[in-house]
């Protein structure tokens, strides 16, 4: 498509024949040119094992192709219908502790299941037979959300799937007993039947197994995926294949591997309502859904006009908040704003979900807003294929998550998302555009790269930091990172292992603190979490720690290695302390100050508090969207034309609260 995308998830099979067309009808009123259909519709489509109903489906699909609507066709293969179930017991996926989970959900089925594999390849054949060439189709959708559900299944069915995927990862039992470290509590195998998923056991799991599940859970959905791709492209290999991962909410699928896998990226976003930042967590998901895609145009597949259903306070978007978030996930690169869903349903586990068409129908503040969003996105096709430039790295890693939150660790308050939001957070406020990158990915368009949290450091990750260090770059890291290898084996020698070298210092001891301890940090900053006992071998001190179990040693260091620079951040600094390390990192990596984009900038350029500015460029010209999340209006030093108001702005814009703006 050439244009922005805009529409949602629309479900015709909830709804009677007759209504059919006025949803068309409102659908064009409210500028939508593209809806996903089919997602949930596998008990409509194929009632009975093998016997298929399609004719609903194709009366929809003409109307919306007669409306000038394209459509995501989905395979429905999310929500098996009780059929599947009832005639295969098997198929029913098992937690942790040994419960055999029931139907009347989505997502409930073992996705190791052979019943599964053949039933999903089935209907995705069907579909893929009956409309590959139809004009209407603008995209396949694959399932819906892999790992939003059943994310690990531990019945007898994975535990023969996991030995298989082993013996192809190891080769041979000796491998595998070294890779896992079995010499540790008498678990060395024997025999490849010896092994099971890491079921509820009295005590810890051996982690390298815990880590090894993990990854082969992802590859088995991996697995489903790439099976009804594979069977659509046979049918139409013109027309692109996607599945909307949902990046804030499921940390079992390494979206760095899915990624190569499908031809268009996408993503399922919403807002953490009660969290008085979401704003920010939002942005996160929407860089890190672009870094995905290799800085191409993305398909935001669905967040919500309103509230959702399925957090504990369903808190409603205030007026003016659904143009904000759509407009944050515009700016960082996406080329489709969807939403769940079209209409309100008037039944099941979401009737309370937030919709475009909401339960009180067109004399409502959401229908018009949503109108309004239409009709500005059909003036922004320019902004189409456009890309967003960014001058600093942020390190993210699947594996080095699961991993770090593994049990046994010195404290539980290592948790991932907590020092890759902190750092994120603190550089979003400064104005600072990143990308997410992989910690083997190439690193070489960055002066800075950031990295939170790295516990698993493997070999290849490792030599990558050191050579975009040893090359010129300016690198900061967070504690506990550098640790443990692919097997989650401690590197050999002092903590931080494979980093010890390109931060110039090595660790004597790790000193948690308790619970609601803090401690003092030169510069008059706070610290909590976690604190270290360093010593250096190579870098200087920047700070230290003025009381606790680390009271004297180094806080923050600072290396000079080859021509770049490394920091070590020991602690959990609170938000001003990392302030200061990630401004003075910024100076050491010639790294200004956001401000003006364009140039000519009155006073000192400089962006106000509360302001959101990307820019995107392209061939049809350079665009900064800005969002004021503030309850004041701000000026912007910006000139060019506004779109949005038609006004020329020479060297300050001003954007009302609450409001957004493209120049």
């Amino acid at each position: 498509m050439d244009v922005i995308a805009y529409g949602g998830d629309y479900n015709p099979e909830q709804w009677p024949g007759q209504v059919w067309p006025e949803a068309v009808r409102l659908m064009r009123a409210a500028g939508v040119n593209l809806v996903t259909v089919g997602v949930f519709a596998w008990a409509q489509l194929e009632p009975a094992e093998g016997v298929y109903d399609f004719g609903w489906l194709d009366r929809i699909i003409e109307l919306l192709h007669d409306g000038g609507i394209r459509v995501d066709l989905a395979t429905p293969t999310a929500a098996p219908p009780p059929w599947f179930l009832h005639r295969h017991a098997e198929a029913h996926a098992v937690t942790r502790d040994g419960v055999r989970l029931g139907g009347g959900a989505r997502q409930s089925f073992c996705p190791s299941a052979p019943a599964y594999a053949t039933a999903s390849a089935r209907i995705a054949d069907a579909i893929g037979q009956r409309y590959g060439a139809h004009p209407a189709v603008a995209l396949w959708h694959v399932n819906n959300e892999y790992g939003n559900g059943v994310d690990v299944c531990y019945c007898d069915t994975c535990a023969a799937a996991f030995r298989s995927w082993l013996e192809l990862r190891y080769g041979d039992l000796a491998t595998l007993n070294g890779a896992w470290g079995t010499a540790f509590w008498s678990q060395r195998y024997g025999d490849w039947a010896e092994i099971t998923p890491p079921r509820a056991a009295p005590t810890f799991i051996n982690p390298s197994q815990q880590l090894d599940y993990a990854r082969f859970a992802n590859d088995a959905h991996l697995a489903n995926f790439r099976r009804e791709r594979d069977i659509l492209r046979r049918w139409a290999p013109s027309i692109p294949i996607t599945t909307n991962f949902m990046l804030a909410n499921c940390k079992s699928i390494d979206c760095w591997r899915w990624a190569a896998e499908v031809d268009v990226v996408s993503n399922n976003h919403y807002l953490q309502a009660e969290r008085p930042d979401n704003q920010i967590e939002l942005a996160m998901c929407a860089d890190l859904t672009r870094s995905l895609a290799g800085g191409a145009p993305w398909l935001l597949m669905e967040h919500s006009t309103s509230a959702v259903n399925w957090q504990p306070r369903n808190i409603a978007k205030r007026p003016g908040e659904l143009a904000r978030n759509s407009a944050a996930h515009l700016a960082r690169g996406a080329d489709a704003l969807m939403f769940f869903q079209w209409r309100a349903s008037r039944f099941g586990a979401e009737k309370f979900h937030s919709a475009m068409l909401p339960q009180g129908g067109t004399d409502t503040r959401v229908w018009r807003e949503v109108t309004e969003l239409g009709a500005v996105l059909a003036g922004l096709d320019d902004l189409v294929g456009s890309r967003v430039h960014a001058d600093i790295g942020v390190v993210w890693d699947w594996e080095a998550w699961w991993a770090v939150e593994l049990d046994a660790h010195p404290s539980t308050d290592l948790r991932y998302r907590d020092r890759v939001e902190a750092y994120y957070e603190r550089l979003w406020r400064a104005h600072h555009t990143v990308d997410f990158v992989h910690p083997e990915g190439d690193l070489a368009r960055y002066r800075l790269v950031v990295v939170p949290s790295l516990y698993l450091t493997t070999a290849a990750a490792a030599k990558n930091l050191t050579g975009f260090v040893v090359g010129g770059g300016t690198l900061v890291v967070s504690y506990f990172s550098g640790i443990v290898d692919a097997n989650d084996s401690v590197h050999p020698g002092p903590y931080p292992g494979a980093l010890r070298d390109v931060l110039g210092l090595r660790i004597e001891e790790f000193l948690p603190l308790r619970a609601g301890q803090s401690v003092g940090v030169d510069g008059g900053w706070r610290a909590d979490v976690w604190t270290e006992e360093l010593h250096l071998t190579g870098a200087e001190a920047i700070w230290r720690y003025q009381d606790g179990p680390a009271a004297g040693h180094p806080a923050v260091t600072r290396n000079r290695h080859g021509a770049g620079t490394a920091w070590y951040v020991s602690t959990r600094l609170d938000p001003a302390g990392l302030d200061a390390v990630l401004a003075r990192a910024g100076v050491d990596a010639g790294l200004d100050a956001p401000s003006s984009l364009d140039g000519q900038a009155a006073g000192d350029g400089r962006l106000p508090d509360g302001i959101e500015l990307v820019r995107r460029v392209g061939a049809r010209g350079s665009f900064a969207i800005v969002i004021n999340h503030a309850d004041q209006p701000a000026t912007v030093p910006l000139c060019g034309t506004e779109l949005l108001t038609g006004a020329r702005c020479e060297q300050t814009l001003t954007v009302p609260a609450g409001a957004v703006r493209i120049v």
